[in-house]
């Protein structure tokens, strides 16, 4: 009942177009009067609180880093690598937007500002030379959701403050997942690329692949200067993305000299922005966390997967199911903090590793990005891309599948995250 009830308001309040934060609050309230309460007191405290987060901080200062990244020209010296490196194969542009994306997801951590960039500087560029647009951008938008997957992740930055679970072995243990969702885009385009008859571009010589490379280096020194530090202990998560915003600020500014004084206020409140709509919904949905523990919740949902409960492997697949389900309605972030909450407890009680189950949960609800009518990121590409959401959606989905494969061999075999896991630690 205390589910339904839940779900309901909270469907219902997004139906009628309510932001997801207040709807989120709006379902608390009617969680407190169903339980023959409302204590508005409670409620700030727990805002209060769920906001309260030294991890946190990691969440305006990685947003701060991806800002300053393409302002800075830092996000365009990793594409233009790609393309120095394999522009010239059949389908290279395609083949340098699944680069750039594991580049740009390994300084930035935001499928949507990642999917901005690369679609900003390959779709003319892809459109020139005659490929399909619809199918360039839907691989430029299974290329951004990488971004989540590989660290630095906000996505992992809230689970793991929403559940309790170490930031630096979710960093860790998303590194292979991420680098196999790029794998699958790579041999999916290579399926597609066949059909494409577009004009390729000429081989860059041994000199220009050079320059390129000394170009990006300094932007490739992030992603090694975050993990590193990560690996063995010099930093937290929130000292790295400190450490990630200085040095992409400074690198746009005093070295490549792209990003003038005049410009950084606009580059601040841009991130100020963002960071502030995700940390009023990890306010809100602390709230509603308190209230669904309150509400024992997790015991209605336990019961509802009983029946897998049986087999770890099964029970991961019936989870993994219905995250699908509600990435179809709700955006990322709000997603995990809804979720995490109700199936943290399924999952400990069954014995799953939590690190491993945080990446796949991450990772689903990436995939959840793709999906209509929510779909953040194609909404994204659309709009860069400058086509309509029916063909995007058809080029997107031999991309989406081959993600949704690489989730299913994850759930098949977990080994394939915890023991590179054991390897990084």
């Amino acid at each position: 009942m205390t589910l339904l009830l839940f779900a309901g308001v909270l469907l219902g309040a997004m139906a009628l177009g309510m932001p997801i934060a207040f709807a989120l609050m709006l379902s608390s309230l009617a969680l407190m009067l169903h339980l023959d309460g409302i204590d508005a007191q409670a409620m700030a405290l727990q805002m209060i609180n769920g906001a309260d987060s030294f991890a946190l901080l990691a969440v305006p200062f990685f947003i701060l880093a991806g800002e300053a990244m393409t302002a800075g020209g830092l996000s365009r010296r990793l594409v233009q690598l790609g393309m120095a490196l394999l522009g010239h194969v059949r389908g290279g542009l395609g083949y340098v937007a699944v680069v750039a994306a594991i580049f740009l997801a390994s300084v930035s951590g935001s499928a949507v500002a990642d999917t901005a960039a690369l679609g900003a500087i390959l779709i003319p560029m892809m459109r020139r030379a005659g490929y399909d647009v619809p199918r360039a951008a839907g691989l430029m938008a299974a290329g951004g959701i990488i971004a989540p997957v590989i660290p630095p992740s906000i996505g992992y930055i809230v689970f793991g403050v929403a559940s309790n679970v170490s930031i630096t072995a979710l960093f860790l243990a998303g590194i292979v997942p991420g680098l196999l969702m790029g794998l699958a885009l790579a041999v999916t385009w290579w399926f597609c690329a066949r059909s494409e008859k577009a004009t390729m571009l000429p081989r860059a010589s041994w000199a220009e692949r050079g320059r390129a490379l000394r170009d990006a280096l300094l932007a490739l020194m992030l992603p090694v200067i975050i993990v590193g530090g990560l690996r063995f202990g010099i930093f937290t998560p929130t000292e790295a993305a400190v450490v990630a915003a200085v040095y992409a600020l400074f690198i746009g500014m005093a070295v490549y000299r792209e990003l003038h004084w005049r410009d950084v206020p606009e580059v601040l409140l841009a991130a100020v922005r963002t960071s502030a709509a995700v940390m009023f919904l990890v306010a809100a949905a602390a709230v509603s966390g308190y209230m669904i523990t309150i509400a024992d919740v997790p015991s209605e949902v336990q019961a509802l997967l009983e029946p897998f409960a049986g087999d770890p492997r099964l029970l991961m697949l019936a989870i993994m199911v219905l995250v699908v389900i509600v990435g179809t309605a709700l955006d990322f972030v709000p997603t995990i903090l809804i979720l995490t909450p109700v199936l943290m407890p399924v999952v400990r009680s069954a014995g799953i590793d939590p690190v491993y189950f945080g990446v796949l949960f991450i990772m689903n609800n990436a995939i959840g990005l793709l999906t209509p009518p929510i779909g953040s990121v194609l909404n994204v590409v659309c709009a860069v891309a400058r086509v309509e959401m029916g063909p995007v959606m058809r080029g997107v989905m031999p991309f989406l599948a081959a993600q949704l494969a690489v989730l299913f061999l994850l759930v098949l075999f977990p080994q394939v995250v915890t023991v590179p896991l054991s390897w990084f630690r």
